[in-house]
């Protein structure tokens, strides 16, 4: 695997593949005299931190330029850019796979093209933050691969080129922190899956969740070896193992408060305000008092005794000159209310009109809000945050200093209510009613301002979920560390960007086929999505035949797959149990007689040893896997 990159991603994506896949590594980076500092990754592996730390103790020894040295079964290659000549130094013709992870759009694609000339079978990895170029770019990539492999453009996991964004791959599990407090998180068809610790019940039968991962250590700890977890246990093993932790699938969800409808027509109590829409009922009061009274006084029909009285109120009505002393009263108490009538519809109009011409503008928080969550930042990353939010019906209020920030738009469009102003001012977190808040949500750019908010945030509620989002690995322990140690009773993260978007980008550089892993203790699950086509050990088999404890287990069938071969059905009973789909397109807790066909895609978790069977590769041997 050949990692290249000029920021801490490209360091923790290589830490990455080599602590969690096993993968043999080489990186390129920035010589280290341009001043990188890279953070320490993988520090809650000490094997891969301490690997990484001789390999930036090497780079700075070496002089700069192309030269690479080996270094514990990885390399670095230090070059200010990926030319040709340093892809070849960095053996790209002979690569699985390359990740271009620079922080320059125009750097990668360059680099990519290039790549993908010097190796046609190269599974390619780009970093972009243009979503649609990407699409463009990744489309263009896979034809020049099948045209120069010939395969007539069937592509393959071999020669893919995947873009991805670390905004798009860190929201996910930035949203999934702030609403279920774990960035344990799978994203596949919509659906946020994650992983949960749980004591079983003496007894305990039913499968709790969506399905059984792993059995943790029998003593509770991280003791590896034969004490180890036991990932993928059949029922057998999970009901014997009494007072042993385990870790389950559940898709993460929100009970709380939902938010409005973000389309639709104008809610009627949402033109006026309270004040006002007490006074215009004042005002029908009086009127149909108005109206009974000169009912009474006069006998005149109710109808009639209404419209005199609407006459009289509007001032077009000629005087009660030889009426009844009553009726001329009436009159003038009409002639009255009608004056007070007025300002108060004068106010009905110019309200009415502002709240349609700001129905496309931002919108405040409303009054009695609670359970809600507070983001703060509406850029690259807060953008995808506040996106991911709102699919998940959570009620968000945002705050933003920069009026022309990017995000805004999307809150415009998403209905969402905005905070204007510098979060470190007094009373801006209040105007985002934070002491009813569920969660705040720190992800600006600037760290500083993420912990001042958080900081201040506790001050106002010492039991507030807080999820930061900082930069340097060392600052982000160091802050969790010391909110951990000054609230225990309160959940605290702090969370970088490099850190949640190392995973997708790793699994996207061991193939499509991957939706991300989760750590075990010591060890790693990967969820997987492939044809059963071609796979002997699933096609053919039902889903408990295909099931083998401690490799690999069939967890949901891609009904979106299954909707395109309905035809090739040969059972209208097989098709009807796909029918019953729980908001997405997979439907999971598949019956075990259920017969895998050729036709089917699923979607499993695997142990490395496991999927690299089913892929037909030899797993790599490493110390501790």
């Amino acid at each position: 695997m050949v990692v290249c990159g000029d920021d801490g991603l490209a360091h923790r994506l290589a830490a990455e593949l080599r602590g969690v896949y096993g993968e043999q590594v080489t990186l390129v980076v920035p010589p280290a005299d341009r001043g990188m500092r890279p953070p320490v990754v993988g520090r809650a592996r000490a094997t891969t931190a301490a690997l990484f730390d001789r390999m930036v103790n090497a780079a700075v020894s070496r002089a700069n330029g192309a030269a690479a040295e080996p270094v514990a079964n990885a390399q670095i290659v230090e070059a200010t850019e990926a030319t040709e000549e340093v892809l070849g130094a960095a053996g790209v013709e002979r690569a699985a796979a390359l990740a271009l992870v620079y922080d320059d759009d125009e750097t990668n694609i360059r680099a990519a093209l290039t790549a993908r000339r010097l190796n046609p079978r190269l599974r390619l990895v780009l970093r972009l933050y243009n979503r649609r170029l990407g699409q463009h770019i990744e489309e263009l990539l896979d034809q020049a691969a099948a045209l120069a492999t010939g395969d007539g453009g069937s592509g393959g996991s071999d020669t893919s080129t995947t873009v991805l964004s670390d905004a798009d791959t860190a929201a996910p599990a930035l949203a999934a922190t702030a609403v279920a407090g774990t960035s344990k998180v799978v994203q596949t068809d919509g659906l946020l899956l994650r992983a949960v610790e749980r004591t079983p019940l003496v007894g305990q039968l039913a499968r709790p969740g969506l399905a059984t991962l792993a059995l943790l250590s029998a003593d509770g700890a991280d003791s590896g070896g034969e004490q180890g977890p036991e990932l993928l246990p059949d029922a057998a093993a999970v009901r014997a193992a009494t007072g042993r932790g385990t870790v389950v699938l559940e898709q993460v969800s929100y009970a709380g408060p939902q938010l409005p409808p973000a389309r639709g027509a104008v809610a009627f109590s949402s033109l006026f305000s309270r004040r006002l829409r007490w006074s215009l009922a004042g005002m029908v009061g009086c009127v149909v008092a108005l109206a009974v009274a000169l009912w009474l006084v006069t006998g005149v029909h109710p109808l009639s005794a209404f419209y005199l009285t609407l006459l009289d109120l509007f001032a077009i009505d000629n005087p009660a000159i030889g009426e009844p002393v009553g009726r001329q009263i009436l009159q003038l108490l009409s002639g009255l209310t009608g004056l007070l009538l007025l300002p108060v519809l004068l106010a009905a109009v110019l309200e009415a009109l502002g709240t349609f011409r700001t129905t496309s503008a931002l919108r405040k928080p409303p009054r009695g809000l609670g359970g809600h969550v507070v983001l703060l930042g509406l850029g690259k990353i807060g953008t995808r945050v506040l996106t991911r939010l709102r699919e998940l019906n959570i009620p968000v209020v945002c705050v933003e200093s920069d009026p022309d920030a990017r995000g805004l738009a999307t809150a415009r469009r998403l209905r969402v209510p905005v905070v204007l102003g510098d979060v470190t001012q007094e009373g801006v977190l209040e105007a985002a009613k934070i002491h009813r808040a569920h969660a705040l949500l720190a992800v600006t750019s600037a760290d500083t301002t993420n912990l001042e908010a958080a900081l201040y945030a506790r001050s106002v509620r010492p039991d507030l979920r807080v999820v930061l989002r900082l930069y340097d690995d060392d600052f982000a322990t160091a802050v969790y560390r010391t909110l951990r140690a000054a609230h225990p009773r309160a959940s605290t993260r702090s969370r970088s960007v490099s850190h949640l978007a190392a995973p997708a980008f790793a699994g996207a550089m061991m193939g499509r086929q991957i939706l991300g892993a989760i750590p075990v203790e010591r060890r790693v699950l990967l969820f997987a999505a492939m044809d059963v086509a071609g796979h002997p050990q699933l096609e053919g088999k039902t889903v408990a035949e295909a099931f083998r404890a401690g490799a690999w287990r069939v967890l949901a069938l891609d009904t979106g797959a299954l909707d395109g071969r309905r035809e090739e059905a040969d059972a209208e009973e097989a098709y009807e149990d796909v029918r019953a789909v729980s908001g997405s397109g997979l439907v999971w807790d598949l019956p075990d007689g259920r017969v895998l066909k050729g036709s089917d895609r699923v979607v499993l978790a695997a142990t490395r040893r496991g999927l690299a069977e089913l892929l037909g590769r030899r797993p790599r041997e490493r110390a501790g896997a």
